[in-house]
């Protein structure tokens, strides 16, 4: 067929392109606001953390995945990406109460996270007695809630005594009632001196009692808590999202259902 010489090509997108050109930029627009959105949210609301020993099982079990309320306590550079040296303290402050369970960074090497209970504040004695829990010169109430079995982070099966702990209330809240569990009563940290928190400081336990590194050690040893400085906290562990046994390798996705602890998903931490 011969070609008509007075038809022309235009070389102006067409409509297809225009809308092509806009959709990219739609979403490209769209990615980067999802992203300022999830950095704002992380570092402002919550984070997530994955609990990675048994250090306050009952309350805790390994592979849990727990969501962490970064505005509780307010603001120091360790609540924040990167812990970014900007500014010291703590702005828009909210002290901690007993019995909160809270991420922290650890005292030693501040790039690790801890996960674990406050029980004493500023002013406060503690005290470790043939295995039980003293406040304020006070026994701590505890109930029991029968024999308890569980898994730690090496597969270890651990087998002890599952009590109701009663701390007492602060700053307007009531008392905490919560689960321990104790292994023994003999050895370890089940005595301690009376150990008084200084201000600005706090005093953190596991809930696992005889499996627990925490504020009773406190040596100079790379390991030991000891005091945990208020600016440490990085915010308070609110609830469980997702919950893995972890009983079978990752890349065996068929246990992946039987994996899940489907008991736990959504669940308060207390």
């Amino acid at each position: 067929m011969p070609m008509d010489d007075n038809k022309t090509i235009s070389s102006q997108p067409g409509p297809d392109a225009a809308r092509r050109d806009g959709g990219l930029l739609d979403l490209l627009r769209t990615v980067v606001i999802a992203g300022i959105l999830a950095i704002s949210v992380r570092t402002v609301l919550f984070e997530p953390f994955n609990i990675p020993s048994g250090s306050m099982i009952p309350t805790l079990q390994v592979g849990d995945y727990v969501w962490v309320a970064k505005y509780s306590y307010g603001y120091s550079r360790y609540a924040l990406p990167g812990s970014p040296n900007l500014f010291e303290g703590r702005i828009f402050n909210s002290p901690p109460h007993r019995g909160d369970v809270a991420v922290f960074r650890f005292t030693k090497d501040t790039s690790i996270d801890y996960i674990k209970r406050i029980v004493g504040l500023p002013g406060d004695t503690v005290q470790m007695r043939e295995g039980r829990l003293f406040l304020n010169g006070q026994q701590v109430p505890r109930e029991p809630e029968g024999e308890y079995t569980a898994i730690d982070e090496h597969r270890t099966r651990m087998e002890g005594d599952r009590y109701r702990e009663i701390l007492p209330g602060s700053g307007g809240h009531g008392p905490v009632a919560h689960d321990i569990l104790k292994l023994t009563d003999e050895g370890g940290k089940n005595d301690t001196p009376e150990y008084v928190v200084p201000p600005g400081y706090f005093f953190a336990m596991g809930d696992n009692r005889d499996d627990s590194a925490d504020s009773r050690f406190m040596g100079d040893e790379p390991q030991d808590l000891g005091f945990v400085p208020m600016e440490n906290l990085v915010g308070q562990a609110k609830w469980i999202f997702m919950s893995v046994d972890n009983a079978h390798p990752f890349w065996q996705v068929w246990y992946w259902p039987v994996e899940i602890r489907w008991n736990r998903l959504f669940m308060g931490i207390h």
